[in-house]
């Protein structure tokens, strides 16, 4: 859990060990990603999907990732899902996308008021609109 947000790995704690209490166990199957991995990953949605806009409804580049700036984390097994999408927001643990039930942000007002409603899918996320990082910058001319 290196490079993790301090209070996004504090609040997966305690998490983890209430959902323990109810019988579920967390496995965090990635949390922070160096750039370069990031990219890698992007590279091969946009391989396995045909297409950058495709992609980018599944891999944020390492610009805008929450992972690169270890702020997110993928929660493996649908038993913890399933018990985060239901408790998370007593610990600021929120899903961000409806797309992906894996992927959890911190977001502490959700302690007060519920988790914010989600966007469909990592497009709409308007953190994710920076040009692609597979885009090839133009030459400069002077």
């Amino acid at each position: 859990m290196a490079n993790l947000d301090p209070d996004l790995l504090q609040a997966l704690r305690e998490a983890a060990m209430a959902a323990a209490d109810d019988g579920v166990e967390f496995y965090v199957n990635s949390g922070w990603r160096s750039p370069a991995y990031q990219n890698e990953l992007l590279r091969e949605a946009v391989s396995k999907y045909g297409s950058e806009e495709e992609a980018a409804r599944w891999v944020a580049t390492a610009d805008t990732s929450a992972h690169v700036s270890g702020n997110a984390v993928d929660i493996g097994s649908s038993d913890a899902t399933a018990w985060l999408s239901e408790h998370g927001a007593k610990y600021g643990l929120c899903q961000i996308y409806s797309n992906e039930p894996w992927h959890y942000e911190l977001r502490p007002q959700a302690i007060d008021h519920g988790c914010p409603p989600m966007y469909a899918d990592p497009t709409h996320d308007p953190r994710m609109r920076q040009r692609s990082a597979l885009s090839v910058d133009p030459v400069p001319t002077s």
